[in-house]
């Protein structure tokens, strides 16, 4: 990690850059992909799951065999944690389904806002160098609660054409209805435009590497909804002198284990706690099965001290990250002047870990600074509401000069007609 001591504001965006890549070249690589897809149809998938995963597809769908075979391949410990974890899940995002208010805005005008599952909604859960089962249940528990008809799950195979077991045995356990061998930029493309055996869907949901954000964006444009950017993963951890310096640097190495392109951030007012956590990180890498990957996003990460609390969180919410961890001592009270964040952890015995797998709030989160504009999924992103409005007579007889006069204002002169003649039989009755 780099560190920086009291730096000037001039220079905070340009230490908190993520790491960087070609943008032009990254998207032309993936439309250049998605183009083929189109065209070519199931040959481009399999093209490119033999290109990218090393494997030759037959049939691209799981069949109900193999996802009863994965069942008995999953331990009894692991089932019952996932249990665990679904039901808080589930527990938190049923807390979220709205209710419905009539809302009479003017005597005899009443309007009410219904809200309706996304009919077919595709689930995409990277499964490559850590196959991501909680993803799983954080994108399908929700599609559950709203409704959706059509739960498409698409996740990567292995070499031999398999799906990991413990991803078929969350997917059946929370109702995905199909699912498919497919990964990276051939599964969105898929998706979203319907190819062979894969439905497509109204809207596509996941998070993944540069490559399958790049995808989400450009079929978003004229093809199917995404649910937001969501690209490598990051964290940012707020500390004082109270913090335990091992459980940040195992914090940070939660994140940066998930990918090279991950970057981690720790902001602290206390001069020496970044050398404990930098002795804590040397010393927690020795042990870590993925440490050659934590080490190159540890490259892409910085440790910044800056002397007030004020300043710790302007730069915070500058960051916008996608995970926020505040081990201070005044935690809640700087939590309340966070407004950039996807999600927020409190105090030193909230591990973004929790977060990820059982706390029940959930994983799915914008990154790359999207979290200025962009929450994570909730139970909402599955939902659309259709508004309602309903007028009696008493009710366009009170309203429909207001309409009128309005209508005539923007010479819009067959607005206005269609109250007046509304009216005009009003009084014609009368």
């Amino acid at each position: 990690m780099k560190t920086y001591i009291n730096p000037p504001k001039s220079t905070w965006s340009e230490i908190l850059q993520r790491p960087g890549f070609s943008v032009v070249e990254l998207k032309n690589q993936v439309q250049a992909i998605l183009t083929e897809i189109k065209t070519d149809g199931i040959q481009a998938l399999r093209k490119y799951t033999e290109k990218f995963d090393g494997v030759i597809l037959g049939d691209l769908a799981v069949s109900p065999q193999e996802i009863e075979d994965a069942g008995n391949l999953v331990d009894p410990i692991l089932k019952n944690a996932i249990s665990i974890a679904a039901a808080n899940i589930q527990k938190f995002h049923e807390s979220q389904v709205p209710q419905t208010k009539r809302i009479e805005t003017t005597t005899g005008v009443t309007c009410w806002q219904k809200a309706v599952a996304i009919d077919k909604v595709g689930l995409y859960v990277p499964g490559g160098s850590a196959p991501l089962f909680s993803t799983v249940l954080m994108l399908a528990i929700p599609a559950k609660i709203a409704g959706c008809r059509e739960i498409v799950l698409c996740t990567p195979p292995d070499k031999d054409g398999r799906i990991n077991p413990t991803i078929l045995y969350a997917a059946q356990l929370v109702g995905v209805t199909q699912i498919f061998k497919l990964g990276g930029v051939q599964a969105i493309g898929a998706m979203a435009y319907g190819i062979d055996c894969v439905p497509k869907v109204n809207k596509i949901f996941g998070p993944g590497n540069q490559y399958v954000m790049a995808a989400k964006q450009l079929v978003s444009i004229s093809d199917v909804a995404i649910d937001m950017p969501a690209g490598p993963s990051e964290v940012a951890v707020m500390a004082d002198s109270t913090a335990n310096p091992a459980f940040i640097a195992a914090d940070l190495l939660s994140q940066a284990e998930h990918g090279p392109d991950s970057q981690v951030v720790l902001v602290t007012n206390d001069h020496s706690l970044i050398e404990k956590v930098v002795l804590e990180l040397s010393r927690q890498l020795k042990e870590l099965p993925r440490k050659s990957i934590a080490e190159k996003a540890l490259a892409n990460s910085q440790a910044i001290v800056l002397d007030r609390v004020e300043e710790m969180i302007e730069l915070i919410n500058g960051y916008a990250s996608e995970h926020l961890i505040i081990a201070m001592e005044n935690y809640s009270d700087v939590s309340q002047k966070i407004i950039n964040a996807g999600s927020v952890f409190l105090g030193n015995y909230t591990p973004e870990s929790a977060g990820d797998y059982a706390s029940g709030t959930n994983h799915t989160l914008p990154t790359n600074g999207w979290t200025r504009s962009f929450s994570g999924v909730n139970l909402d992103s599955y939902l659309k509401k259709i508004t309602f409005q309903e007028i009696t007579c008493e009710g366009i007889q009170n309203l429909g000069p207001v309409i009128e006069t309005m209508a005539a204002a923007e010479l819009l002169y067959a607005h206005k007609n269609a109250v007046t003649l509304r009216l005009e039989e009003i009084r014609r009755k009368q």
